[in-house]
């Protein structure tokens, strides 16, 4: 089987886990929006925001270190992951304790504590489930992820349907998302010994020391990407309200399910990035061109199509309870594209052993964000914390192209790609708004309008179309 058909085969499992998971993710947000309401809903995501910022003290990044190295290193996934597993589990302990200190510290009511603290124990699950995946996406074996993905999600939503079944609240729909993480360590712990090894657990001080030293660039650059997306709910809650936050989030969630398509296909294609850096660097420039061609080809126009019907989908998800949070999607949506270039743009310089630029570069715009944050969250609400978003995003995603440039990835050919990429959106854009079409009728013919103008504009050449066949087997 070539590389290409392993990426796509990869890819066609966790996108078919993660079409079940965006359908299960559609059916529970709707149904804990509608249920829990605007301020209950709100302290809800600041509790998910709050842990998830914190969770990144209970990986240190050591899951993303081991997913490049046994991805050209398979012997050494015995050694990593037995070592890993006990330092993980002390790491979490400590996140624990430092998340109630902070509670405590930001005198937060009683009902927030404890919904914190139990999404602290759901996100010490998540990090364990983590480490799995990723040791597993180091040999390709996409197809376990998904599996694990797909049973988390069914339990969760069997969880939630009972929960709203019985009425049991806010503490129902959070142990929901507890004993749901719990059911995947569990079957992924199974997977990593049937795919890898069994991890021989110890705890070689010498070879921790080591791995978390080597991991620590992957640590800060996810504490500031979790910065980047969470703090503004944080500061919504404690400088707005429980109910700016619930509006913010509802637009936010919306967003954020298109986001994780992005990290299904960052998934399969950064391990295989860190072996064509090591064996074949001008695959590696061509991996990066044509994710970026690929993913833009696909959520710049779904962009622009989200501007024309961000009310429509809003009240479809939440309700007309919801209906302010129209004004923040249309904002949010461009962040979906921008930031998915940010990504690939990290994944590029991660793969070239550059990790240390991605945290600085992540670090100016956590600073930039917060800061700016801080000016316009009190005059403008969830608005302003969505205005705050863009820019910041915008601000990053061109720091990482002049990056990305400095290593030859970034040339004329893929601008161009990506001007007619836009220029086709626009004309989509002007269709749908001339046409005035329900939103149901609009999406097929949208597809027909936009891939009309795509291949009018001959935006796919004789690369994509080998690609193609290579996929289907006909080369």
């Amino acid at each position: 089987m070539s590389q290409i058909q392993t990426i796509f085969k990869n890819f066609s499992w966790l996108m078919i886990s993660q079409i079940i998971t965006s359908i299960c993710a559609f059916v529970w947000t709707i149904l804990i929006g509608r249920y829990l309401g605007v301020s209950n809903y709100g302290i809800m995501n600041f509790a998910i925001s709050l842990t998830g910022i914190a969770g990144i003290t209970m990986d240190l990044g050591i899951s993303t270190h081991i997913v490049r190295h046994i991805a050209t290193d398979f012997d050494s996934s015995t050694k990593y992951l037995g070592n890993a597993i006990p330092l993980k589990s002390i790491f979490s302990i400590s996140t624990f304790i430092l998340i109630l200190i902070v509670l405590i510290l930001m005198k937060c009511d009683e009902l927030t504590i404890q919904i914190t603290l139990l999404f602290t124990i759901e996100q010490i699950f998540k990090s364990i489930t983590g480490l799995f995946n990723g040791s597993l996406q180091a040999v390709e074996e996409g197809k376990y992820q998904a599996i694990g993905n797909i049973i988390l999600n069914i339990i969760l939503l069997i969880f939630i349907l009972l929960t709203i079944t019985f009425d049991f609240g806010l503490y129902g729909i959070t142990l929901s998302y507890v004993l749901a993480n719990f059911c995947v360590v569990i079957t992924q712990y199974i997977a990593v010994k049937k795919r890898l090894s069994k991890p021989k657990w110890e705890l070689d001080i010498e070879f921790c020391k080591k791995i978390t030293i080597a991991s620590i660039p992957f640590a800060l650059t996810s504490l500031f990407s979790l910065i980047l997306s969470s703090i503004d709910m944080v500061m919504l809650t404690n400088m707005v309200s429980s109910y700016a936050n619930g509006i913010y989030s509802a637009a936010y969630k919306i967003t954020s399910v298109f986001v994780t398509f992005y990290g299904v296909y960052s998934a399969v294609v950064f391990p295989v990035m860190s072996r064509f850096y090591k064996n074949e660097k001008n695959l590696l420039v061509i991996s990066f061109q044509k994710s970026v061609k690929y993913l833009m080809l696909i959520f710049i126009p779904l962009s622009f199509a989200i501007m024309i019907y961000s009310q429509d989908i809003v009240v479809l998800f939440f309700g007309k309870e919801f209906l302010a949070a129209s004004s923040a999607l249309s904002i949010l949506m461009w962040t979906v594209s921008i930031t998915i270039l940010c990504g690939i743009c990290a994944n590029l310089l991660n793969a070239s052993h550059k990790e240390k630029y991605v945290t600085l570069l992540l670090m100016i715009s956590a600073i930039f964000n917060t800061l700016l944050n801080l000016i316009i969250i009190p005059k403008y609400s969830y608005n302003g914390a969505a205005l705050t978003t863009i820019a910041t995003d915008l601000l990053g995603t061109s720091l990482f192209l002049y990056l990305s440039y400095r290593l030859n990835a970034v040339n004329k050919k893929l601008i161009v790609d990506l001007i007619k990429i836009f220029i086709a959106s626009i004309i989509l854009y002007i269709s749908l708004i001339f046409l005035n079409l329900n939103m149901w009728i609009a999406l097929p013919v949208g597809i027909i309008i936009y891939f009309a103008i795509v291949i009018l504009i001959k935006t796919f050449d004789d690369d994509d179309k080998y690609i193609i066949k290579e996929i289907i087997g006909k080369n």
